[in-house]
């Protein structure tokens, strides 16, 4: 018996895109085209009609957008989705919108000028389609909670940083965990795989819907409480002691566990520099990018709490840490918090 295949629906109002991504898509064997949409009135019949395992939508077209769209159809028959979106820094903040309504990932319209472009551009298709058809898409986070005003908290007596680690499902469980710290306790140093362009408009909304100032790092800021730093895309952070003071480094550098910025990167300099004063957490994501620094932390004497699978969109990174023994504490997304301010107390 052969296996079942992913059922893929296109959403795109450019038949040259749709004919670029059917091409890609079914050059893997596991994987077919059930259907082209060119908007959203099409692709609504053809959810109801083809019951696809996964969705790729176009960010911008004709009609009804696909935000809109989107909105529309993660309450009426949820799908994973990955969003199609020209990966520029006005397009940023549109692709964030995509991920607060539950999408689960984007990637970048096709550029096939060149073959080996197209050939990269194909396999970041395959997988992140792949990747998207195991997604949880039903992980408990309100997406429409963002806009409210932050939890706010009786402040405590002690201060740490927290470093925090995500790639794909992480902007919303970043958001959401951020929206519950009280920020007077915790400095934040936080790694989501993103690319450049992306990081600046992801930190302007953190800061907007949490009780943190969040910033992208530029490298060379004092670590304080209460402020959230962001590797900026493209770039590593890391922390670094000087004087008995903690600051920002920022630095391009060769790809650590094949992305830049990387978690591990992050995690390897809080645990050298801060030890067992250290927090730490690693969320949702694929891959394993993130597990390596956490042992190692966790060795330092920091304490390392590892996102658990019923909460992960994606239960990739937190699967090989904990596999690894560097999770101090495996919980739910929504008992992280706690679990920190527990250790504080």
């Amino acid at each position: 018996m052969q296996p079942k295949k992913i059922k893929v629906l296109i959403v795109d109002d450019s038949i040259s895109i749709q004919t670029v991504l059917r091409e890609v898509i079914e050059s893997d064997p596991d994987l077919e085209v059930v259907g082209t949409a060119k908007d959203a009135f099409e692709a609504k019949q053809m959810v109801n009609d083809l019951s696809p395992d996964v969705i790729t939508l176009d960010v911008e077209m004709p009609k009804v957008s696909g935000l809109r769209f989107l909105e529309v159809l993660m309450k009426v028959k949820p799908t994973p989705v990955v969003m199609i979106s020209t990966l520029t820094k006005a397009n940023a903040d549109t692709t964030l919108q995509a991920l607060e309504l539950g999408a689960v990932d984007y990637i970048a319209k096709p550029q096939i000028n060149q073959k080996e472009m197209f050939l990269r551009y194909s396999k970041m298709v395959i997988k992140k389609i792949r990747m998207a058809a195991a997604c949880n898409i039903s992980t408990g986070i309100n997406h429409q909670s963002t806009n409210t005003e932050p939890a706010r908290a009786e402040p405590l007596t002690a201060n740490r940083v927290l470093a925090i680690g995500a790639s794909t499902g992480g902007t919303e469980a970043i958001n959401y965990l951020l929206s519950k710290l009280p920020s007077a306790n915790f400095a934040l140093l936080i790694v989501q795989h993103m690319p450049a362009g992306f990081t600046s408009t992801f930190a302007s909304r953190l800061d907007r819907t949490t009780d943190f100032t969040v910033v992208e790092a530029q490298g060379g800021e004092l670590v304080r409480p209460g402020v959230a730093y962001l590797a900026p895309g493209d770039f590593h952070m890391k922390v670094v002691r000087s004087n008995d003071q903690l600051y920002t480094d920022v630095f391009r550098a060769e790809k650590v566990s094949g992305h830049r910025p990387s978690v591990d990167v992050l995690f390897k300099s809080v645990a050298d520099e801060i030890g067992r004063h250290a927090f730490a957490t690693l969320l949702t994501g694929m891959g394993k990018d993130g597990a390596r620094g956490l042992k190692r932390i966790k060795n330092a004497g920091g304490f390392t709490v590892v996102q658990d699978q019923s909460s992960c969109v994606v239960y990739g990174m937190p699967r090989v840490a904990v596999e690894m023994d560097a999770a101090c504490v495996v919980t739910p997304l929504n008992n992280i918090k706690e679990t920190f301010i527990e250790k504080l107390l």
